[in-house]
């Protein structure tokens, strides 16, 4: 990838070439929302930390290889987003920062919409990697992490089980696989470099892993060493 050539470059003489820039697009997962908890009037309210956060690990991992290039990264995540609206925001909060590369990662909300609405996943999916083309970004589909596979009984709040139970029940009938499958063949069709999360947490769970407890809010949400995994495969895709 040319982003590599980049932080290489940076890294070899920092006076000459400048930071690249790097967007992430996605969800409350980019945004870096952790824990969920009942706040006034029992509304749901989320514990953000923007430390932990997969491409804040990603910055510290670049750096401890690659000591003299500074990165310029934009979260442009946002707590409950799917690719449709991500698409729709994407002058706003990609575009205009000029960026060298793009990490897109989504699925988690879109597939709570059920079999209905993956033509509407997949179609923003292309429409984002369609300009994105054609603006010389390069590109990144990084997969999310899988959902709750069954209601924690530590859970309190109604709202929080009600959502615990809306995300289980994608998880477990397959939609959430469908929309990952579609995705990555997506990808595949559009030349479009695969970050490969989600098939790394199906392994887990293939292999006796409670991944349920794997997530800070019991629901989507990975815990805080779980980013770290994110932010590996990350620089794993992209140096090596």
């Amino acid at each position: 990838m040319f982003i590599r050539e980049k932080i290489m470059q940076k890294n070899r003489n920092y006076h000459q070439y400048p930071s690249p820039t790097i967007v992430f697009l996605g969800d409350s997962i980019t945004h870096g929302c952790f824990e969920l908890y009942e706040g006034k009037d029992k509304n749901i309210e989320v514990n953000f930390d923007f430390e932990a956060v997969y491409h804040s690990q990603f910055r510290k991992m670049i750096n401890n290889f690659f000591p003299y290039a500074s990165l310029n990264i934009i979260n442009s995540g946002i707590s409950g987003d799917t690719a449709q609206n991500g698409w729709l925001r994407l002058e706003r909060d990609v575009l205009k920062f000029n960026p060298d590369l793009v990490v897109i990662c989504y699925g988690l909300n879109d597939s709570n919409k059920g079999k209905e609405g993956l033509d509407e996943y997949i179609g923003s999916l292309f429409n984002v990697f369609s300009v994105l083309k054609k603006e010389k970004i390069e590109v990144i589909f990084m997969t999310p992490n899988m959902k709750n596979t069954y209601i924690s009984p530590t859970l309190k709040g109604d709202k929080i089980i009600e959502m615990a139970k809306f995300n289980m029940e994608s998880q477990m009938s397959g939609i959430f696989d469908l929309y990952i499958e579609n995705a990555k063949d997506l990808c595949e069709k559009e030349d479009i470099v695969i970050c490969d999360g989600y098939d790394k947490w199906k392994k887990l769970y293939e292999m006796g892993v409670d991944t349920t407890r794997l997530l800070s809010n019991l629901i989507n949400h990975p815990t805080r060493e779980m980013h770290k995994l994110f932010a590996w495969l990350l620089f794993e895709t992209i140096i090596f």
